[in-house]
């Protein structure tokens, strides 16, 4: 494949495949999960296609399932996906000159951490067909995942589908594990998280507290510690990470 067609849409298509097929997989624990929760197929399917962020809309779920207001669900949503605002200004940096405002609004829709790392890994600029095809295929997985995971949701067993509906969790486990060996402030983090989840389930003093806030409350403690004791660091003059 020449350099021109390795940064065309066939390109982007090319290297989105394993993408797709593990958003394939894992959007079929979200469909699962959505329906046992109450959502029918169809809302299930249009929140995938109109979200593509894991985290984000089991956090949504969760509100949803415990009836939270709509305020709780876009502060849930503000604070879990904001990092997808830090990477969309780091991509923009590799975007070439004919990309419009409005491709770049098509581009933001997309952008994942797969898709992201993935982009941002190509040694020269990427042009907007190649992130056309790149966010193409995985949208089209993630999808297509939900609306078999909310079909099989509503025929199989209970014990099948409270066994097949963790592995969204899975995945997030499989996310974090990696780097919590390899960095201690990822490790705390983690715990942070955890334990304060945990602190705010079973302790009667903070049972008035809806599941949405107490996502959010987590979240912004375990990433303001993360952030205040285990600070990224860069060297003076290259700006790499000590």
């Amino acid at each position: 494949m020449d350099r021109a067609k390795s940064r065309g849409f066939l390109g982007g298509l090319k290297d989105s495949i394993p993408i797709a097929l593990g958003y394939l997989s894992v959007s079929f624990g979200f469909g699962i999960m959505a329906v046992s929760n109450g959502l029918s197929v169809f809302a299930a399917v249009l929140i995938s296609m109109t979200n593509l962020t894991s985290a984000g809309q089991v956090a949504g779920l969760t509100v949803i399932a415990s009836d939270g207001g709509l305020i709780e669900m876009a502060i849930a949503q503000l604070v879990i996906n904001l990092r997808y605002s830090l990477m969309s200004l780091s991509l923009s940096q590799k975007l070439d000159s004919k990309f419009t405002w409005l491709s770049r609004l098509g581009v933001s829709f997309g952008i994942t951490d797969e898709i992201f790392a993935v982009a941002s890994g190509k040694s020269e600029e990427v042009s907007k067909q190649y992130m056309a095809g790149l966010i193409s295929l995985p949208w089209v997985g993630w999808a297509a995942g939900t609306l078999l995971g909310g079909a099989a949701g509503e025929i199989l067993p209970e014990k099948l589908k409270a066994a097949l509906g963790i592995a969204i969790y899975g995945m997030f486990v499989a996310i974090f594990v990696p780097a919590a060996r390899k960095a201690i402030g990822v490790l705390t983090v983690v715990a942070i998280a955890v334990g304060g989840a945990c602190c705010m389930r079973y302790i009667p003093v903070f049972s008035g507290i809806s599941e949405g806030f107490r996502i959010i409350i987590c979240t912004v403690i375990a990433a303001a510690a993360g952030a205040f004791f285990f600070p990224v660091k860069h060297d003076e003059e290259g700006g790499g990470e000590k």
